[in-house]
Order: C-alpha cells, then sequence, then structure tokens
C-alpha cells in the first residue's frame, strides 16, 4: 500500500526474486524484496503511468504513456537514459529475447479510433521476403498452381538512391512493434490500426494482443511473416497473454474471459479477403492461386459482389458455391464494384497443408468514354512568339486509357471544321496564328481511347472552346489634327482596331529614345475605340517629327508620323 498509488500496470522479477512495480498515476517504478517488503522507488519519471516492465541482467526497461517513452534504468544509482522516444502516445509492452533485442510495443488508442479499420492480413506487403537460413522446402504436390506471369522483368529496377543514415520509422497507423537491438538500432516489425496490450515471445514468433476488435497477431520478425492468429467474437479485448510450456494463456475483457490455447490439428482453415476495388461496377473473372496443394488437401473457393465499401453491408450477393480450385476458376458473382472471395483449406493429414502463396483476380471494366474537361486558347504571352496561338485542355479517362487528341478550328459563324492537328498524344499545342485570317475563331478537341481498345469498343468525346480572337492586325490611326500655337503643336488622332481593345499608345519627338506613354482622353483604355489628344509644348524653331506607337491588347503595334513647323 502506498498513498502514491493508484494503479499498478505492470510486475517483473529479478534474478533475485525482487519485485519491479510500474505504476501510477505518478510515474513511480518500485523495487520491492523477494517476501513484498521494503519498497523503494528507483524511478520518477515525468509520464502519468508505467505501463510495462521488465528486468534483465539487472537492468529495468519501462515503458510510459503519453509520450511513449521506452526508458533503460540502473535500479544500483536510480539513473536512467531513454533507449527510445516513439511516435505514439504509450509503451503497452515490453519484452527481451536472448540476443538482447528489446521489443516495443508502441499503441495510440486515439489514433486508432481516428482510423478505418481494415480486417484481416493485407495482400499488399512488401514485394519480397527476407533472405533467412530458415526457408522452408516444398513438399511434393498434386497440384502446383500459379498466377499468369505479368513479364515483370521488363519493368526498369528503379534508381538507386544515394547512400543516407538509417532514419527512425516514421508513425503511420496506431500500433507499432519497434524492434531496438542491443547498440540502439531501431526497426519497425509491424504495424496495425488497433490499441495493443499485451506482448510475449512464443514457439519462435511475437504474440500480439489487441484491441478492440478481439484480434491475436502473430509476426515473425525474421521472416516479416504475419498473420491474425485468431479473432475473438465475444470479447473486445485481448489485454495479457502468458505461455506455460506448450499452452498460451489469454485474459480477455468486456466481458473479462479467461482462455487456454493449445497446439493441436485443424483439418480445416478459411480465408476471407479483403474487399477487392475495380473502381467502377466491372464483370469479374477468374480467380488464380500460385499455391501448393499436397495430395489428401483441397482448396475450395467461393465469392460474392457489391457496390458498397462495407463488406457486411445487407446489399451484397449471397455467397456462391464452394468449388474446388484445379486451375484458373471463375468468380461467378454478379456486376459490382467490389468483389470479395473466400478460401477453405483442408487436409486429412496433421504432417501437410495447403499453401497459398499469391491470388490474383480478374476484372473487367466497361469501357467508358473518355472526357475532355476544359478547353482553353489564347495567344501565347511569350514576347519571342509574337504570333504563335496556343491551346491547352485537360482530358480524362476512367479506365485509365492511353489517349489520343484531334484539334480542329472554324471560324464562328461557319459550319465546316478545317483539320489543325490530329494523333495529338499531348494536352497542349502551338500554331501560327498568320495561318489564318483575322477573326472570332472556336477549337475542337476531340479525344478517343483507340489505343487501348478494340474497333468495337474504343469510344471517343469531344469539347469545343470558347470564342477565341485572332487577330494579327495592328490598330488603325484615324482623324489625325497636328495644330501649331507659338512653340506649342497639339496631335489629336482616334485609334481603332476590329477585334481587341486599344492597349499602349506612346509618343516621341524628333526620334527620341524616351518614347511617353499616352492615356485616352477619357483616361481609361477600355474599348476598341479611342481618342487620344498630346500637346507638345517648347519646341524650339524649326522642323520637328511627332512619331505615334498605338498598340492594341495583344500587341500589335502601327507606327506613324507627323511633321511639324514652328516659325
Amino acid at each position: 500500500e502506498d498513498e502514491k498509488v493508484q494503479y499498478i500496470f505492470a510486475i517483473a522479477l529479478d534474478a533475485d526474486n525482487n519485485v519491479y512495480l510500474g505504476t501510477g498515476p505518478e510515474g513511480l517504478v518500485y523495487r520491492l524484496d523477494a517476501f513484498c517488503k521494503n519498497p523503494e522507488v528507483i524511478y520518477d519519471a515525468k509520464d502519468k503511468n508505467i505501463l510495462s516492465l521488465i528486468v534483465r541482467d539487472g537492468i529495468v526497461y519501462a515503458g510510459g504513456d503519453e509520450r511513449g517513452l521506452v526508458y533503460k534504468i540502473d535500479p544500483v544509482s536510480k539513473r536512467a537514459t531513454v533507449l527510445y522516444d516513439s511516435d505514439q502516445n504509450e509503451i503497452a509492452s515490453l519484452l527481451m529475447d536472448d540476443e538482447g533485442n528489446v521489443y516495443a510495443a508502441a499503441t495510440s488508442a486515439a489514433a486508432a479510433a481516428a482510423q478505418l479499420k481494415v480486417k484481416g492480413v493485407s495482400m499488399k506487403d512488401a514485394p519480397g521476403r527476407p533472405d533467412t537460413d530458415e526457408a522452408k522446402g516444398t513438399s511434393e504436390t498434386k497440384a502446383s498452381l500459379n498466377t499468369a506471369n505479368e513479364n515483370a522483368s521488363k519493368k526498369k529496377p528503379p534508381a538507386k538512391p544515394a547512400q543516407q543514415a538509417p532514419q527512425p520509422p516514421a508513425a503511420k497507423a496506431a500500433g507499432h512493434i519497434y524492434k531496438i537491438t542491443p547498440d540502439g538500432f531501431v526497426t519497425d516489425v509491424f504495424s496495425e490500426v488497433a490499441v495493443f496490450y499485451s506482448l510475449i515471445e512464443f514457439d519462435g514468433k511475437l504474440w500480439l494482443g489487441t484491441g478492440n476488435d478481439g484480434q491475436l497477431f502473430t509476426v515473425d520478425a525474421a521472416t516479416e511473416e504475419r498473420a491474425v492468429f485468431y479473432d475473438d467474437d465475444t470479447s473486445s479485448q485481448i489485454t495479457s497473454l502468458l505461455s506455460v510450456g506448450e499452452t498460451v494463456y489469454l485474459g480477455l475483457s468486456n466481458p473479462a474471459r479467461l482462455m487456454a490455447m493449445e497446439k493441436g490439428f485443424v483439418s480445416r482453415g478459411v480465408f476471407l479477403s479483403d474487399l477487392i476495388d475495380a473502381g467502377q461496377p466491372a464483370r469479374w473473372g477468374k480467380l488464380q492461386l500460385e499455391a501448393a496443394i499436397p495430395d489428401g488437401c483441397q482448396v475450395l473457393m467461393a465469392s460474392r459482389s457489391g457496390n458498397v465499401r462495407e463488406s457486411d453491408d445487407p446489399t451484397f450477393s449471397e455467397w456462391t458455391e464452394d468449388v474446388p480450385v484445379t486451375e484458373a476458376t471463375d468468380l461467378n458473382c454478379p456486376l459490382g464494384r467490389f468483389c470479395q472471395y473466400r478460401l477453405t483449406l483442408t487436409s486429412a493429414d496433421a504432417s501437410i497443408t495447403p499453401e497459398i502463396r499469391e491470388v490474383a483476380a480478374a476484372s473487367m471494366v466497361p469501357n467508358l468514354a473518355p472526357r475532355i474537361k476544359s478547353v482553353k486558347a489564347r495567344r501565347s504571352g511569350d514576347p519571342k512568339k509574337p504570333f504563335v496561338q496556343e491551346v491547352g485542355f485537360s482530358a480524362s479517362d476512367d479506365n485509365k486509357d492511353e489517349l489520343e487528341f484531334t484539334l480542329a478550328i472554324r471560324k464562328l459563324g461557319r459550319t465546316v471544321w478545317i483539320p489543325l492537328k490530329d494523333e495529338l498524344d499531348k494536352t497542349r499545342f502551338e500554331w501560327d496564328g498568320r495561318t489564318l485570317e483575322d477573326g472570332r475563331y472556336e477549337i475542337r478537341v476531340s479525344v478517343s481511347d483507340h489505343k487501348s481498345n478494340s474497333t468495337a469498343t474504343a469510344l471517343t468525346g469531344s469539347r469545343i472552346s470558347d470564342p477565341f480572337v485572332i487577330d494579327n492586325t495592328a490598330p488603325a490611326i484615324a482623324s489625325a489634327k497636328v495644330t501649331v500655337d507659338g512653340d506649342t503643336a497639339t496631335l489629336t488622332f482616334s485609334a481603332d482596331d476590329v477585334f481587341t481593345v486599344i492597349g499602349k499608345v506612346r509618343y516621341t519627338v524628333d526620334s527620341n529614345e524616351k518614347w511617353v506613354t499616352l492615356l485616352p482622353d477619357d483616361m481609361v483604355s477600355d474599348t476598341r475605340s479611342e481618342q487620344f489628344t498630346v500637346v507638345i509644348e517648347d519646341l524650339a524653331v524649326g522642323e520637328h517629327v511627332i512619331a505615334i506607337a498605338v498598340s492594341d491588347d495583344l500587341g500589335n503595334t502601327r507606327y506613324q508620323t507627323f511633321e511639324v513647323t514652328v516659325k
């Protein structure tokens, strides 16, 4: 009893049977003698609770909450160092193997609650497996099934990255098991969207109790093999594990139960796949297995389909009848976006078992027409390409087909389309606008998926741009009038353009390089016709030349000069 202790989360013994306690809510680690007397605090952590403890060779390893730290404590000096700072909140369980590696089960209940739980074991683990001396041999088989070759050898290997110092693994799920070597190097050997509670080593593997789906995982740290070993239908959490001889005891919560697991032969096992998403309602083809099926063993397959992401939704089709898998086997489920298959493995002999290595499910989404989502045509803004017109567009295809584009142009009001470009595989095109007369035009972009489909199934789509102007003609200068009064010259004129707003207008006197910008008489350049007045004072006696440069908003420029005489 201690007034500082409301909870005891962890108990561990050293070689002399001294008792170590991980407590809360003040994060204290206690040591008692073998008779549970003479308690003393050997470490006071900043954490509220010490959730896990192990003692090996006189050193205490402790896991706390809130900060997810693994401590290494010397009970004699009562000094501690941090062995690892995880990305989770809690170190729920610790164990050490015979080689001195520490395994820390780090978890975050808040993260688990915020993420969707994926049932079963993912089929998309990292390709390949570690090269170990414990590779299992292949038994003589009645049938050896292989999936179709995807000619992966033709794929270019990724470029080898520059060698970098290894980094600690980042948190991507609610729970992780970290392996910490004696020299402090950390690797992430397992992750799952679940709350971790208990971790033991048994039969050469890590056994992990989780919640809130009452699942027991096994992890082979050497081969990276992982499995849902047991899934409880009654209790929500597997909160404690203990191995005694050949028996593993499970302590479960909500409701509280105690179970014992013993080794034995099971003649039948079932694997239920994750949902396979075709992206669109699809026709489902054949299921292929890469498998070894010894004599006396059998693999049966059933399937179903639906159009919702939840496999337990009542709108899913009924399971098809179980059929033996001896070759590529039809998935006889209805048209649907999602497919799920069920494999039942049976064996009459405890010494042999079917082995499924890889599964491939084929689907065919009916061809959908490609779409042009937007088309924009305009004059290039590159001053080095003053007469270049450019068109840009975006396209999509739900089948991810290879697309080919065809461009055509017509003058507004006409019916005939003029071919501009075909067999285009990019979503941008440029051409010289001087090949067309001035006017308002529109572009039609057509798209075809014929490169990925047969002539009977290929589809097309098209979209027409908003009208745009091709204008290669500079504005006209009209109604020009020059008057001289003493040493002051006044020039008035109008600038008119057929298609484009008047843009920049400038003037200079006697070829002066310093051009002066001129505003319209109404002070706003916003129409295709504008009036301008130039007043030039303090002119010297004699002949002078006034030069005018009038540009439209596209940069087409007209120059004109006017001679004046000051007497």
